[in-house]
């Protein structure tokens, strides 16, 4: 039987995962998400009993607000740490959960390398894009101050340090067009 092979594809907030994760589907491949199967949890009772415990000021109407959760966790690196180690070891368990079964599947990990996940999966796809444009995505897309995109760009993996790290590493700095080819590429290669 032929060994099924995972991949995770990761880089910076505004790097274009979620792009590249919307071109695998697209094109046919399993594809999944830490960011949806967080989404997932937070419709989980038991889930949001656990963060009612951990952030006791941040429950409005006996569930917690993710709104001031997220305030919380992104001006207090304790209550950050907290959060990561409650949700991510969660994330993870129900991610490699869905993976199984397929021969080549494919999983967005936002924070593969800062939470030492990388020895899970049998390569890494990293998306690198310039400062500047990952933070104008950001702010875009979520609505964020400059300022609050920059510091949740601070904790996390400096890009540049992906090419030591034996990523497939895809420069994300054209269009969608681009990326498209460039995923293209990549899977031709893997297969």
């Amino acid at each position: 039987m032929k060994q099924s092979k995972k991949y995770a594809i990761t880089g910076g907030i505004g790097s274009g995962k979620s792009a590249f994760l919307a071109i695998l589907r697209k094109n046919g491949y399993p594809a999944f998400s830490c960011d949806e199967i967080s989404d997932a949890l937070w419709r989980e009772r038991s889930y949001l009993d656990g963060l009612a415990a951990l952030f006791p000021e941040c429950v409005r109407e006996g569930t917690p607000d993710k709104a001031a959760v997220a305030a919380r966790v992104f001006s207090d690196s304790a209550a950050l740490e907290a959060l990561n180690g409650y949700a991510h070891p969660r994330i993870m368990e129900r991610l490699l959960a869905e993976m199984e079964g397929f021969p080549l599947s494919f999983a967005e990990v936002p924070l593969l390398y800062e939470r030492g996940y990388q020895s899970l999966f049998d390569g890494v796809i990293a998306l690198r894009r310039t400062e500047g444009e990952r933070a104008k995505s950001v702010a875009r897309r979520d609505g964020m101050r400059m300022d609050d995109v920059k510091r949740r760009m601070a904790r996390q993996l400096d890009p540049s340090a992906l090419d030591m790290r034996g990523c497939i590493v895809i420069e994300n700095d054209g269009t969608l067009a681009d990326l498209e080819r460039k995923a293209k590429e990549v899977l031709s290669a893997l297969l």
